[in-house]
Parts: C-alpha cells; sequence; structure tokens
C-alpha cells in the first residue's frame, strides 16, 4: 500500500527534479535513518552461514542495491514518459518475471498455484494496459524495470535469511544512493520546491525506510514468487490513487485490476492449502 500511494507523488516530483537526483535523495534519507540501528544490531542474521561475516554482508547488501538502483532509476525515466496507472500495472510484471528467473537461475519450477496466479495476472496486467504493455518508450522503459524488480525479489529471498534485516537495508538504500550521485550531478538537482521534499521524505521514509524492512523481513518466511503476488496490491493502490486525481482506466481497466486481486487470492489459497497438508492431523 505504500509502495502504490506513492506514484503520484513521485511523478509530480519528477516534474521539478531529475529521476537520479530524486534517487538520491530518498534514499540517502533512508540509509541515513537506518545506519544508526544497523551498527547497533550488526550483520548476523537468524541463520548465518560459516563463511558469513560483515563483508559478505556487505557484498550481499551491494549486490541487491545495484539490482534496486537499476529498477528505481528504470522506473521513474519511465513515469517521465507514461501515466501513474500504466507505470504502476507494468511495474506489476515482476509477479511474471520473478518465477521465470526462479525457473532459470534454480531450476526450480513454481508451484501450481503460482502459475495460475501469475497467468491471472498477466491477463489483468493486459487488460489494465489496454493490452499494449510496450505501446510507448515509458512503458517499455518501465518494463526493463519491472525484469529488475524481479531480480530484487529473489536476491532478497537469498540473503535475508542469512543478515539482519535493517543492516542489510541500511547497506541496500546507501548503495542506491550512492550509484545515483554521479547521474545526479550530470543532470542537476532541479528545483527542490515543497512537492519534492515532501515526496522525498514519504518515500525515503515510509517506502525505502519502513516498507523495505517489512518486506525483506516478510521473504524469511514465503518465497519470492509468492511475496511477488502479494505485491501486486501496489499497482491496484496506484490505479485508485490514480483514479481519484483523474486517471481513468476504463471497464476493461478495471476488470483487469479485479483479476489481479484474484491472482492474490488464488496464490495466498494455495500456500495456505500446503500448509495445512504439511502439519499433523489434529487428535479428537
Amino acid at each position: 500500500m505504500l509502495y502504490g500511494a506513492t506514484f503520484v507523488m513521485v511523478q509530480d516530483a519528477l516534474d521539478h527534479t531529475t529521476p537520479s537526483s530524486f534517487n538520491l535523495l530518498r534514499f540517502g534519507l533512508a540509509a541515513g535513518a537506518l545506519a544508526p540501528l544497523a551498527v547497533r544490531r550488526g550483520w548476523r542474521g537468524p541463520a548465518p552461514r560459516e563463511c558469513d561475516s560483515t563483508r559478505t554482508m556487505l557484498w550481499a547488501g551491494c549486490t541487491i542495491g545495484v539490482v534496486a538502483w537499476a529498477a528505481y532509476l528504470a522506473q521513474n525515466v519511465g513515469l517521465e514518459h507514461t501515466s501513474t496507472s500504466n507505470s504502476a500495472f507494468i511495474t506489476g510484471l515482476f509477479a511474471v518475471f520473478t518465477p521465470v528467473l526462479e525457473v532459470v537461475i534454480f531450476r526450480r519450477r513454481p508451484h501450481v498455484s503460482i502459475a495460475v496466479a501469475v497467468a491471472t495476472a498477466v491477463l489483468g496486467l493486459l487488460l489494465v494496459t489496454g493490452a499494449s504493455p510496450a505501446g510507448n518508450a515509458g512503458d517499455a522503459v518501465t518494463l526493463v524495470s519491472a525484469v529488475c524488480f524481479g531480480m530484487w525479489f529473489i536476491l532478497i529471498g537469498l540473503f535475508t535469511p542469512r543478515f539482519d534485516v535493517i543492516t542489510l537495508v541500511a547497506v541496500e538504500t546507501a548503495t542506491v544512493a550512492l550509484l545515483s550521485a554521479p547521474l545526479a550531478v550530470v543532470e542537476g538537482l532541479g528545483a527542490l520546491d515543497r512537492s519534492v521534499v515532501v515526496a522525498i521524505v514519504f518515500t525515503g521514509l515510509g517506502c525505502s525506510g519502513l516498507a523495505f524492512c517489512l518486506s525483506t523481513w516478510a521473504q524469511r518466511r514465503i518465497e519470492p514468487s509468492r511475496a511477488s503476488i502479494l505485491n501486486l496490491l501496489e499497482p491496484v493502490v496506484a490505479g485508485v490513487v490514480g483514479y481519484a486525481v483523474g486517471e481513468r482506466l476504463g471497464v476493461g481497466g478495471y476488470a483487469g485490476a479485479a483479476l489481479i486481486l484474484v491472482a492474490m487470492l488464488v496464490a495466498e489459497a494455495g500456500a495456505w492449502r500446503s500448509l495445512a497438508r504439511s502439519l499433523p492431523p489434529s487428535e479428537g
């Protein structure tokens, strides 16, 4: 919900500042807020490997940060050239790319409920975008962002059991800020008016600080494919916010949003059925 609520806010901010400068300030604020907590908590997670150390934690956080930097840069550039609703729903294709990347990387087929949920979500996304998700340059760049977010979910799933959540996110957000700095210098900061400052504070603390930590912690308990489908609430919320500011998706678009919600229910129902089968039968 936090991610989805910020699409319009970020799009308005990008009218006054540049994508890289916005990311520099947003993620720099998040890293600064998390750093004191990270220093106190250390690097160790609940299931570290024998070879893990501060160095391996830094490597993991930087790796996630590089992928996040690419994802958010592409998303912000895309937002300058497409609508809020299109950006949100095309970004939601990460729910497709996550299980595909899992198959390619781990040779692991997704659970049937995840496959059904992904197919349902694809249909919903096609309806929302008018069956042409790469219809302009902004949509095409946003599609690159969706691929990067798919890899982001997988990397978090790999590393979050081994390392402390807050420390890992602090390194990740600091990496995004540092990678954004050179482009921000070239592009310039733009005009840091009130709307830009509000967007930076809200996304920096609410999304990159709080929501990143919550989602990273949650992936200790659920697999990347399921996490990506649950995050499809983001484009649904963005569509609602877009409606509130005058954007209209049409009948097909709202039918697509409903299908995405159905996909979330299918994914969760499959996960709960699997959990129920794994529990011992109750006595009496």
